[in-house]
């Protein structure tokens, strides 16, 4: 009998243990909520407890909390691309998460690519050195805030294991930018963009609204790649609304601000304190494209695959509103536009723009055995359909005898451009290469524009480096605001000839030596600019009968020695005719930091950044125009200017403290760039950029 009660003992403790092992999630033969997964179970017939909405939602957050816990998701789980990487081929590359140029956060500060506005971010800009504009076909003519306008070709497209969510602020402009992603399937991703500026100005600012900054920039994305790899579909929609500001510079009583005594320039008054302008820029974009015939795969740095295909297929849709008003609510007692043609008071000036574009394209890949020898042929079709009209606002006297201001229609028109297009590429290895692009338009009203762009890449080993050479010729068919125009204050109908742009360029790239050096040669003829008559603010449009050569030198060289970081941009540039084409001969940019772990965590850099330029003369600019046109001839002082930094990572936050334009009052108490449009003062200004991976 006792041997008996241990057996059952033993029996006992056996089924106890097997109850207790049957609680454990993970083992095998149980499925996810740790209930053994019996062969035999009747599940017709066995009764479930029904779960609220809230308790389904906890478990699965426990479920996930759950999976989580044993994955510390990186940059590594994000890919990026964008429809240039996607040109040719299927190719990602991991999330670039460094702080790298980190505190370069302005479009119109950085290193390679210097810009002068009217006084702070959020305003109208240009380039500060010669940009040739590599376009052909119809063109409004107004740049000036393309800088804070969002296209389909500034988007990046992800493929997420997990969902990618980035944040970030800068303090002193008001910039609060999103970016959300994540994959609906394995081959489907989503997102969004969000992007505000909210700069505020720095004159006549005490309790005046209409001086500040108010810019949204909102775009809906998606990437679509099938199973096999073949199909493609890149869609986006985008929401640009921009407002600046057009002060009409200070008032005359202060001829130049720092050479004056100011305790408060928030009191100094400007022209027009409320007047301003807005642009408004959406659209919806689909491009789809299909891979025939024979696919290679190549891996891209061991990280990523390359889907290389030997045929492929394309089209793009692309429907886009733009509108341009500006809105003058400011009685003009300084005279700051040239005439009145409609209002004497106000000014409500608007042009909208349609553009349908749908674009057709066939490649064709030929690739030897050894895949070293490659020749590559596309060839497309584009179609181009504009409808444009420009509105000014009029005093007239209705059917009843009272004066009322309404919008007269002044023009309108639409046409259609078609554009063909073909690219010719040789590789021999990854040692040499030609490419040859034609763009021609063959009928419409632009038709006669072209750009024959030719290249040829020769490449020794990694310590060797690489030599670009590049020459192209274009012909581009005179902007809108140039041969037909009608507002408040200024009226064009010219005609000119097509302004012809010839270039040559050399390259050499050492990625070894950090260095990189590019040597440019530009001949245009038929110039086209704005200008004024001497003592006159009465800009307007004008054709250089005159050839003007532009030499173009830049180098950029990095320099390291343990942890001290050295960086340099050095742009040397002359031209035959300086009164036309005013940019300075010299620009330079240095950035000298170190670089250190600190607390075995924080990623630490400590440097300043320097910009130079030398003086020239400045241009000027035509408020309601949206133009900079060679004026007076001013030339203002130049000195370097120099910002303080620290920047820092933090697992997945990065974040700087910067005092920009420190060495104001050593040299100069300020700074000009336009005339009559002082630049900001020093300010200390903060970023910081989170990255969620969940």
């Amino acid at each position: 009998m006792p041997h008996k009660l241990k057996y059952l003992l033993i029996l006992l403790i056996a089924l106890i243990a097997q109850g207790a092992f049957a609680q454990i999630p993970g083992q095998t033969g149980y499925g996810q909520t740790g209930q053994q997964a019996s062969p035999f179970a009747d599940t017709t017939h066995r009764q479930v407890k029904q779960l609220t909405a809230d308790q389904e939602i906890d478990t699965l957050r426990k479920q996930e909390e759950a999976k989580r816990d044993s994955v510390i998701f990186t940059n590594k789980f994000v890919k990026v691309t964008n429809e240039r990487l996607l040109r040719d081929s299927t190719q990602v590359f991991p999330l670039d998460t460094t702080i790298n140029n980190f505190e370069n956060y302005s479009p119109l500060y950085q290193p390679g690519d210097p810009k002068i506005s009217l006084g702070h971010l959020g305003l109208d800009a240009r380039d500060l050195l010669y940009e040739p504009s590599k376009t052909i076909g119809f063109d409004v003519g107004l740049h000036t805030l393309d800088l804070y306008v969002l296209h389909p070709e500034d988007l990046n497209y992800y493929n997420t294991r997990v969902p990618y969510t980035l944040l970030s602020y800068v303090s002193a402009d008001q910039i609060f930018r999103v970016i959300h992603t994540q994959n609906i399937k394995p081959n489907w991703n989503m997102g969004f963009n969000l992007n505000f500026l909210g700069s505020r100005g720095f004159y006549s600012t005490n309790g005046v609204l209409g001086q500040n900054v108010s810019n949204i920039n909102a775009a809906l994305f998606s990437w679509y790649q099938s199973k096999s790899r073949r199909y493609n579909m890149l869609a986006n929609v985008i929401l640009n609304n921009v407002k600046a500001p057009e002060t009409g510079s200070l008032s005359k009583g202060y001829n130049n601000l720092f050479t004056e005594s100011v305790l408060d320039k928030t009191t100094i008054p400007v022209n027009l304190p409320n007047t301003y302008e807005n642009w408004r820029d959406n659209g919806l974009y689909v491009k789809q494209f299909y891979y025939i015939g024979h696919i290679d795969t190549a891996l891209k740095g061991g990280d990523t695959a390359k889907v290389i295909p030997t045929q492929r297929i394309s089209y793009t849709f692309h429907y886009s509103v733009q509108t341009y008003e500006f809105l003058q609510n400011d009685q003009d007692t300084a005279h700051v536009f040239p005439d009145y043609y409609f209002s004497s008071n106000r000014s409500r000036d608007s042009l909208s723009v349609h553009h349908f574009q749908n674009d057709f394209a066939y490649s064709f890949a030929l690739r030897s055995k050894a895949a070293k020898n490659v020749i590559k042929l596309d060839v497309g079709l584009t179609q181009d359909f504009y409808q444009y009209t420009q509105y000014v606002s009029d005093s007239t006297i209705n059917k009843y005898g009272v004066q009322v201001v309404q919008a007269d229609k002044q023009q309108s028109n639409s046409f259609e451009d078609l554009t063909l297009k073909g690219r010719l590429g040789y590789s021999f290895s990854n040692r040499a290469a030609f490419e040859a692009n034609i763009s021609q338009i063959v009928q419409g009203r632009d038709f006669g524009d072209f750009l024959y762009d030719f290249k040829l890449m020769l490449a020794g080993n990694n310590k060797a480096g690489k030599i670009i050479l590049d020459a192209y010729t274009q012909s581009s068919a005179p902007p809108l605001v140039y041969t037909d125009w009608v507002s408040n204050h200024y009226i064009f109908h010219n005609s000119f000839a097509n302004q012809k742009t010839n270039s040559a360029s050399f390259n050499y790239i050492n990625n070894a030596l950090q260095l990189d050096l590019k040597a440019e040669y530009f001949l245009l003829t038929d110039y086209l600019y704005f200008t004024a008559d001497a003592n006159s603010n009465d800009a307007h449009p004008a054709q250089l009968s005159s050839p003007i050569n532009l030499l173009k030198v830049t180098l950029t060289k990095n320099l390291e020695w343990r942890r001290w970081h050295f960086n340099n941009t050095i742009v040397y540039q002359k031209t035959d005719n300086e009164g036309t084409l005013r940019t300075p001969d010299l620009y330079t940019y240095t950035s000298l930091y170190y670089s250190k772990l600190l607390f075995n965590v924080l990623n630490t850099s400590i440097g300043t950044d320097i910009r130079y330029n030398t003086t020239y003369l400045a241009p000027s600019y035509a408020v309601g125009l949206g133009q900079f046109y060679n004026g007076p001839d001013v030339t203002f002082s130049s000195y370097p200017k120099a910002t303080v930094f620290i920047k820092a990572t933090l697992m997945r936050t990065n974040l700087f403290v910067m005092y920009d334009y420190a060495n104001q009052g050593l040299f100069s108490k300020g700074s000009y760039s336009v005339n009559r449009y002082p630049n900001e003062d020093a300010q200390l200004k903060f970023g910081v950029s989170w990255t969620f991976f969940n």
